[in-house]
């Protein structure tokens, strides 16, 4: 395991309960899309959700009460393999009030059993559905960000990538620990490193079944953000991430990449914490200050409003 002294004096106590989770095992990953749908979400005040089927589209959309005409779409986590929208509704209920913009959240196929480029697939068709809405919801087109956590971080970037390539306007993107290099599972060395929460062992499953059915000595496009060599024309970036999670690297080395390509990029790097500390230890200190800061870069690009410090969710 990580060695206590680097954490967070907040995380070292609870360091054995936020050990890596075998996703390799099927009962883990139903359980996973499972669990947050049987445990009441945090509902935000002031913030409805809707949830919408039509066709291929699945989301969750949050609208609050008071609209500033800005929208996120943001995409949820699970290493690529399991997850589900449901387990952010606090995060993008709590978003959508501070912030005053309107968030889809969309549901996508899930490796193993549907490998790239479903999920690909999956979120640029909720992205096109989110764009046929925004007139009818008074949402401004050039104030629409694209964000996502761990997986969802790197489906983001990936499909940014793809709407840059379209010449489709992206404000912003905003990750939260991306999962972005395939690269890092093939280091075995990382194996016996004991990250928190998710680990090397995990990554490499959840890559491996994912990009099942592709060349990965030449993924295609859009499959794993930083095998992407020309970065120029992404928009502003906002990334964050912990130094003692799986991700480092790979997160700071595509923040440099992006930073040398002229993209505005701001990075935020969190000590001694678990991947993903805004969901995987919510009620700590470290928690509450990266959700503040990354809502207030984010209302930065896209809001007109300040954002609350008081009550982070």
């Amino acid at each position: 395991m990580i060695d206590p002294e680097r954490m967070d004096p907040e995380i070292r106590g609870r360091a054995r309960r936020l050990r890596a989770i075998d996703v390799g095992k099927p009962w883990v990953r139903a359980f996973m899309g499972v669990a947050p749908l049987l445990i009441p979400a945090k509902k935000a005040p002031g913030v409805t959700l809707t949830k919408i089927r039509e066709r291929d589209v699945r989301v969750r959309v949050y609208r609050p009460e008071h609209p500033s005409g800005a929208g996120l779409y943001w995409i949820h986590g699970g290493g690529l393999v399991a997850g589900v929208a449901a387990m952010d509704d606090r995060f993008c209920g709590e978003t959508a009030r501070q912030l005053g913009v309107t968030v889809v959240s969309v549901e996508y196929r899930l490796a193993p059993k549907h490998p790239f480029p479903a999920a690909h697939d999956d979120v640029y068709t909720g992205w096109l559905w989110f764009l046929d809405h925004l007139t009818a919801w008074g949402l401004d087109r050039n104030r629409i960000a694209v964000g996502g956590q761990s997986a969802g971080g790197g489906l983001a970037a990936g499909l940014v990538q793809r709407l840059v390539d379209e010449d489709q306007p992206v404000a912003a993107q905003w990750l939260w620990t991306p999962m972005l290099d395939d690269r890092t599972a093939d280091k075995t060395a990382l194996d016996s490193v004991g990250h928190l929460l998710w680990d090397n062992r995990a990554n490499r499953f959840g890559w491996n079944s994912y990009l099942r059915d592709v060349n990965r000595s030449a993924p295609p496009a859009y499959a794993v953000p930083s095998r992407r060599t020309d970065l120029t024309g992404m928009p502003p970036t906002w990334v964050y991430t912990s130094d003692i999670e799986l991700f480092f690297d790979e997160d700071t080395e595509y923040v440099t990449r992006l930073r040398s390509a002229g993209v505005e990029t701001a990075l935020e790097v969190v000590p001694g914490v678990p991947h993903a500390v805004e969901s995987s230890a919510p009620d700590t200190e470290a928690a509450r200050k990266i959700l503040v800061s990354g809502r207030a870069w984010l209302s930065a690009r896209i809001g007109d409003r300040g954002v609350p410090g008081s009550d982070a969710g």
